[in-house]
């Protein structure tokens, strides 16, 4: 069964007041089809930085994605259920896909949920144990621990008979790769015009 989480959000007034706006079960969850039990609840997202307070609108009721807007952020809760449950039997394209990042997913790794995503994560290991997987390396995390991920090719393994469950605060950043220089044409000097 996944777990739920109460979300509680503040607000303001029409006279400025502040105000709670809503306190109840995070509504937006989505529990990966073609990987059970592993599912998202999205709570709180943002557009565009600096934040914007205003208005009382629901910013995380919208379809669940992976990766915050350009610029944003977003904030989730992850329940990764124990490898037994999944691994061997998962279809991690179709997962990728079933929330807008079909292009986050490294298809070249026997890991179905090798991925990539221009963020940083701030990861809160809140209940369970977790394995962090890297290309060249895991570190086992567990409930209190913080991992900082800077847009690295990832992975995540429950290896015991319990959910795992964290909390991540996915900021936007630049995607990792220097831009590429023009090359001038032969003949010409860059900045300069031919007559």
């Amino acid at each position: 069964m996944i777990w739920r989480v109460r979300r509680v959000l503040t607000g303001h007034e029409a006279d400025g007041r502040s105000t709670f706006i809503a306190d109840g079960e995070a509504p937006n969850v989505k529990e990966m089809a073609s990987m059970p039990g592993l599912a998202l609840t999205d709570l709180w997202e943002t557009g565009a930085a600096p934040a914007n307070n205003a208005g009382g609108k629901d910013a995380a009721a919208r379809p669940v994605h992976l990766e915050p807007p350009k610029n944003g952020t977003l904030l989730r809760i992850v329940e990764f259920p124990p490898d037994s449950a999944w691994r061997g039997s998962a279809d991690g394209g179709a997962a990728f896909k079933s929330i807008g990042a079909g292009h986050a997913q490294d298809r070249s790794s026997s890991d179905p949920m090798m991925h990539k995503t221009s963020t940083v994560d701030y990861i809160i290991v809140l209940k369970g144990e977790i394995h962090a997987i890297m290309e060249t390396g895991e570190r086992l995390l567990r409930a209190g621990d913080i991992l900082v991920q800077r847009g690295t090719n990832h992975s995540w393994s429950v290896r015991g008979d319990e959910p795992c469950i964290v909390a991540a605060i996915l900021v936007s950043v630049k995607p990792m790769g220097g831009s590429k220089k023009k090359a001038s044409k032969p003949g010409k000097k860059a900045g300069k015009k031919r007559k």
